[in-house]
């Protein structure tokens, strides 16, 4: 689910879900999420977690390497935030999802980006720009 990914992980670690969560991982246990569901599997990602402006997060769960961006097409900020944090090197290169897409992991690998809806997508964000990833329209 989404809401507030520092708080969310913050609270997961004081009680272990943190670990218990890795553990699932490790095994092949399907984890998903959305917005700060999606932002906590990664080392980084951006977030709205400390106010208004749109922050590196800096703590992630870092199953996934790399940096995340959830809303890519859905908050006008998302795009051009997420893109000068990774060229400027406050992110680490990473992935980001407009809304209604969804990328799906096999382990660390990204096999698939699929979308419910027509023109939404995943994106590959490195210092050079992005890269649309090929995206599969359920």
């Amino acid at each position: 689910g989404g809401g507030n990914t520092a708080n969310l992980l913050a609270i997961w670690r004081v009680h272990g879900v943190d670990r218990a969560l890795r553990e699932v991982w490790e095994r092949g246990g399907v984890l998903g999420g959305w917005s700060a569901g999606g932002i906590c599997w990664f080392e980084d990602g951006v977030t709205d977690s400390f106010g208004p402006q749109l922050r590196p997060l800096g703590d992630g769960l870092g199953f996934l390497s790399g940096s995340f961006c959830p809303h890519y097409d859905g908050e006008p900020e998302r795009r051009p935030t997420y893109t000068r944090l990774v060229r400027d090197g406050a992110l680490p290169p990473g992935l980001a999802a407009d809304d209604d897409a969804a990328l799906h992991f096999e382990g660390t690998e990204l096999v698939e980006v699929v979308s419910q809806r027509e023109g939404a997508r995943g994106y590959e964000v490195t210092p050079d720009g992005e890269e649309p990833l090929e995206t599969r329209q359920l």
